[in-house]
């Protein structure tokens, strides 16, 4: 049976802030039989953001072209219904003072400056007065607009859509400790890499692609489930590109980003963990396998100023956001003496185009094939931009997202509502993917001081 439609009074009224339509241009969609509202302030911000490359201009001409469908020949600053079944209505609300309708308090007068977060919250205190006795509530990703809602009385939330709901996800290491491990089995694991799943794990849940570390009362191993196969095999320490795995998540982690049958991994840990330095050694002992590398980070403007304020050219603009994968590159050449072969093999990648940095912005609409690709800093994408990543791959390519959860550079992302969250979340299980999580800091002595006690 359809679900009966509630009345009026008890439909709610969301107000949308330009925030959740940069996060998600369909969002106007989700709140099931609800009303939607979105102030004019809206549709001008988005007016400003729909020339460009990134996330958020596609966000803003996919959401402009969605509410033109929607409206088509009627009139918008009307309550106009939203397509498909148990939704409720929207309208674009124009400014109260505009009007000459404020007659309640004004958010301008009460934080001394006339914005546009502000005109956004006048349109929800105009709506709690003209549509008495409906609650109103104010949707944004924005921490502080929500702080200051609040402080007008207004209801205010953010955008769950998307976010993950299982927080502990976040903390799977990948990995499992296992004690008490039949010693005979360690013993044939050495001799022949591989024994037969059961005789590990038993009766317990089997997860593709997870690590194990293997104890008995005088032994231990590292190990992996190979799902296709049902079985537990060794993983060995091996070197990548002379990089040296120094404790038994590194080891995993470089298991994960050289085997060839893993096409998505993500390694997540703190600064100092060696994540982007392993994917980077990884990709480059792959070389072979591969027609490029392309390594990219997401661009986080430095004091909210966009990326065109730098001077130069583009390749000049991107520098300051790249360095640290220059510097992690550098790291891994000068582990070779300016005459060896391997030095100057990178040296080689990166004047043939072998070996590119590639801004993500210009990733949308292209096919990667034969590609291996690292996303550093991944917890600054949204899982929309996660999807169109992932969805550009073609045959033999591999994708490795390195981030930390817990260090979000961007204002209107969290560790819940994060791409690499998102990634861990959703993708856990599959036998394309294997996820690590870097615990111990290897950077220096110094930095893990910083990590633990500051």
């Amino acid at each position: 049976m359809p679900r009966a439609k509630k009345n009026e009074s008890d439909r709610k009224i969301f107000v949308l802030d330009t925030s959740v339509i940069l996060y998600a241009h369909n969002s106007i969609m989700n709140f099931a039989e609800h009303d939607v509202v979105i102030p004019i302030t809206v549709l001008e911000e988005l007016d400003q953001f729909k020339k460009g490359n990134d996330s958020k201009n596609f966000e803003a001409r996919e959401f402009i072209r969605l509410l033109d469908k929607l409206s088509k020949d009627k009139m918008i600053h009307k309550w106009t219904p939203l397509n498909g079944k148990s939704k409720g209505n929207f309208k674009v609300m124009m400014h109260a003072d505009a009007l000459g309708q404020t007659e309640h308090v004004n958010a301008n007068k009460v934080f001394g400056e006339e914005k546009n977060d502000h005109k956004i919250l006048n349109s929800a205190l105009d709506l709690k007065h003209s549509e008495e006795g409906r609650k109103v509530i104010l949707v944004s990703k924005d921490i502080n607009l929500r702080l200051k809602a609040k402080s007008l009385d207004i209801q205010a939330e953010d955008y769950e859509t998307g976010k993950i709901k299982n927080i502990s996800e976040l903390e799977n290491t990948g990995k499992d400790v296992l004690e008490g491990v039949d010693p005979e089995v360690i013993n044939r694991l050495y001799d022949s890499h591989e024994v037969e799943a059961k005789a590990v794990l038993g009766t317990r849940k089997r997860k593709s692609n997870t690590y194990y570390i293997l104890k008995s009362d005088k032994n231990s191993v590292l190990a992996y489930y190979n799902g296709e196969a049902n079985t537990i095999q060794r993983v060995d320490k091996k070197l990548a590109y002379n990089i040296k795995p120094r404790n038994a998540e590194q080891t995993f982690a470089l298991h994960a980003i050289t085997n060839p049958n893993i096409k998505l991994v993500s390694v997540q840990g703190v600064a100092g963990t060696g994540k982007t330095l392993l994917a980077l050694a990884g990709a480059l002992e792959q070389r072979r396998e591969y027609k490029q590398i392309f390594l990219a980070r997401p661009i986080v403007p430095l004091s909210n100023k966009d990326i065109g304020y730098l001077p130069g050219d583009i390749k000049s603009k991107l520098n300051p956001y790249m360095e640290p994968l220059w510097d992690n590159l550098k790291f891994i050449q000068n582990q070779f003496k300016e005459g060896d072969k391997e030095y100057q093999k990178i040296t080689e990648l990166v004047n043939q185009e072998k070996l590119v940095i590639q801004p993500l912005a210009y990733i949308r609409g292209r096919s990667l094939s034969n590609i291996f690709f690292i996303v550093d800093e991944a917890q600054n994408l949204t899982p929309h931009e996660i999807k169109t990543i992932i969805s550009r791959a073609g045959e033999n390519t591999k994708i490795v997202f390195t981030g930390d959860v817990h260090q979000i550079d961007t204002p209107y992302l969290d560790s819940q509502s994060n791409g690499l969250s998102y990634l861990i979340d959703r993708v856990k299980d599959h036998p394309l993917y294997a996820h690590i999580k870097l615990e111990k800091g290897e950077r220096s002595e110094l930095a893990n001081l910083a990590n633990e006690l500051l």
